[in-house]
């Protein structure tokens, strides 16, 4: 386990500034204390590391972003946009993946704050969960929505409303859509626009309950829509993962896509493009939302004065080779 400037402090019997001058050789100590001190480090094998130089300074450059899944090629868009804002302003990242898994997250965010960290990023699925309750530092939900948290988001709800209208104007009519998990607000809001839109043209609609966003479980709700719904003619999936394991599975069981079956996903993640034939999505400014992020949480720091604490980013509808052409015709 990583030893932190309190171990020192706590080993040597002295305060973490003590501890702090001895590191940072500003100001007086005893030679006695200093000695206690050097042997407490030489005993911890203590790195003295810009983490602790900062706690004497109170000048922390440290942030620590959670993401919920890294294998999913949308979040390290985020995080990217995240970094190069940072970076702009001297910041530095902490990184910690949860796997969706509350315990892991619980335990990535102690380790935040053993690291002195001054804000945290935080793309959780636990929103409400205790631990954003009891922090002292500032803390940023990005693709996330919360009312009482500074958040950055797309404007989820936009977004199933326009692969609803989309994949009608093209010509489905037994549409199934994949809804997302019902603990994460943006992609229940995916999903209430896209069935607002589909009632309000007058169709029906079938729904794959969905559990999480990652790529483990996305071909077995493929194969259960098309085993539950054999004459769907459209698919608006709850983000790109899943549409992939949509046209995989309509590939094996021999349904053309456009032709048979329309599929909309969701994120526009970079291999959406490269697809045959290439997936029609909505998508979501992800690189843009991590800096908008990024520069929240700054202003949240340094305490500078915030026009907004909630800030929603515009999704567009991507036309690609899963969905039909519309006619131009008169």
């Amino acid at each position: 386990m990583t030893k932190t400037i309190k171990d020192v402090a706590n080993l040597a019997g002295v305060s973490v500034a003590t501890v702090s001058r001895v590191i940072n050789d500003r100001g007086y100590v005893h030679a006695d204390t200093r000695k206690k001190v050097e042997d407490a480090v030489k005993a911890l094998n203590f790195s003295p590391n810009e983490v602790a130089r900062s706690l004497y300074k109170r000048k922390s450059k440290l942030i620590g972003l959670l993401l919920p899944d890294i294998a999913n090629p949308y979040f390290p868009q985020l995080a990217r946009g995240v970094e190069d804002r940072m970076q702009e302003q001297d910041y530095r990242l902490i990184f910690g993946n949860s796997d969706e898994d509350e315990r892991k997250e619980q335990d990535y965010i102690q380790t935040f704050i053993q690291n002195n960290v001054v804000g945290v990023i935080s793309s959780t699925n636990y929103p409400h969960s205790s631990i954003y309750e009891n922090l002292k530092i500032p803390v940023v939900f990005l693709d996330r929505t919360s009312l009482d948290r500074p958040s950055v988001y797309a404007d989820g709800r936009e977004g199933g409303r326009l692969a609803a209208k989309e994949i009608i104007r093209r010509g489905s009519r037994r549409i199934t859509v994949m809804q997302g998990p019902t603990h994460i607000r943006p992609a229940q809001d995916r999903f209430e626009g896209a069935i607002e839109t589909i009632r309000a043209a007058g169709l029906d609609y079938r729904v794959i309950q969905t559990t999480s966003f990652s790529f483990n479980e996305a071909g077995v709700w493929a194969e259960e829509l098309f085993k539950n719904y054999a004459d769907t003619d459209g698919v608006i999936a709850s983000n790109d993962i899943a549409a992939m394991a949509v046209l995989h599975e309509a590939a094996r069981i021999g349904r053309k896509v456009p032709e048979d079956v329309q599929v909309i996903g969701f994120d526009d993640i970079p291999m959406s493009g490269l697809l045959s034939p290439a997936l029609s999505t909505i998508r979501q400014p992800a690189y843009e939302m991590g800096r908008e992020a990024a520069g929240l949480l700054i202003k949240l720091v340094e305490q500078t004065a915030i026009e907004d604490k909630n800030i929603q980013l515009p999704v567009g509808f991507i036309e690609r080779g899963t969905t039909r052409k519309v006619s131009t015709d008169g």
